[in-house]
């Protein structure tokens, strides 16, 4: 689960067709899709047309997941920073109702304008 005192999900690179897809398309809708897939060492964050799902990887054998479902019509608001030409990431911050910041620290290569529009759409 997300540890909402230390809301941070950093250094997350984009990732296709990711072992992640496989473990969260359970927790789809109808119709919902993923958009991107980030990982990093051990945990993941998956953006779908409907909601943020963030796995904790837990344990010695990385058997144990948590799940973390984000639904988009809890972000009261967002901010972006995009990647610059020394800092290679960018910074997706949202402000959820009834559940304070989350922040995702991504890496170069992910598309935040889509992002950005996913989020708008189900807000």
């Amino acid at each position: 689960m997300i540890d909402f005192e230390n809301p941070s999900y950093l250094k997350l690179r984009p990732v296709r067709d990711s072992k992640l897809n496989r473990l969260v398309e359970p927790l789809l809708c109808p119709g919902e899709e993923i958009l991107q897939t980030f990982q990093s060492v051990r945990d993941g964050v998956v953006f779908t047309t409907r909601k943020i799902i963030a796995v904790n990887v837990q344990g010695v054998t990385g058997m144990k997941k948590a799940y973390t479902v984000l639904p988009y019509r809890r972000v009261q608001a967002y901010a972006v920073e995009s990647a610059g030409l020394a800092d290679l990431d960018g910074e997706l911050q949202l402000w959820l109702s009834g559940l304070g910041t989350v922040r995702f620290e991504l890496l170069a290569g992910s598309d935040l304008a889509a992002l950005c529009r996913a989020i708008e759409d189900g807000m």
